[in-house]
């Protein structure tokens, strides 16, 4: 059940303050926690506190150098949803998905983080529950799901995701599973969930099989 906190479509901003960051995506309904300390971003977060309380999700593309780096075209972005101050000048806070955008072009800086301006056209449907929508081969996804987690030793609360929507679990998948950051930028950008469930499942099935080969190469 989406918040009823988060926008509509005619609520979405024509500027957006964005957060590079490698390896994290959140996805629509997804909570993704964030740690903030550089100068740069804790005036991005209070810039936010002080508007709509939106913050852009992208990955940078390829390594990061001394100049800001290039970023990829698609992301997604969250409202703060929760966050506190703590003493040593931290700001703890979580980010809840609302919806990907393409980036048309980057704006000027302002005092010091980067903003963009977002087209929201291709993903509107982020905005709609997608209760409605489900997984033709659930069984066999949950089985490959359980492969990669035996495989890369992750934890996860199995009652509470085997209640969960198909989209809303696929979207948690997406944010929080250890994937590389291109896997996870591919999965940021398919837009059907059935599309998103059968590539995730994939990058499952090889994470589970390459681990397999390393642990045989070993013995």
């Amino acid at each position: 059940m989406r918040s009823p906190f988060l926008q509509r479509r005619a609520d979405l901003p024509d500027v957006l303050p964005i957060f590079p960051l490698g390896g994290a995506v959140v996805l629509p309904g997804v909570q993704l926690p964030l740690n903030i300390f550089e100068p740069r971003y804790l005036a991005m977060v209070q810039a936010a506190l002080a508007s709509d309380h939106l913050i852009g999700m992208v990955q940078p593309r390829g390594q990061a150098s001394d100049q800001p780096p290039a970023i990829h075209r698609v992301g997604c972005a969250g409202r703060i949803t929760s966050y506190s101050e703590t003493n040593d000048g931290r700001i703890v806070l979580v980010l809840t998905g609302l919806c990907r955008f393409k980036v048309l072009e980057e704006l000027a800086m302002q005092d010091g983080f980067r903003r963009v301006k977002p087209d929201w056209q291709d993903f509107v449907l982020d905005l709609e529950d997608e209760e409605e929508a489900s997984l033709s081969e659930r069984d066999q996804f949950m089985g490959s799901l359980r492969a990669f987690c035996d495989r890369r030793s992750v934890e996860i609360p199995w009652d509470d995701i085997g209640k969960m929507a198909d989209a809303d679990l696929v979207n948690l998948l997406c944010t929080h599973l250890p994937l590389e950051a291109e896997d996870k930028q591919a999965l940021l950008e398919t837009v059907p969930l059935s599309e998103r469930a059968t590539l995730m499942r994939g990058l499952m099935d090889m994470s589970a099989h390459a681990s397999r080969l390393g642990t045989e190469h070993r013995h």
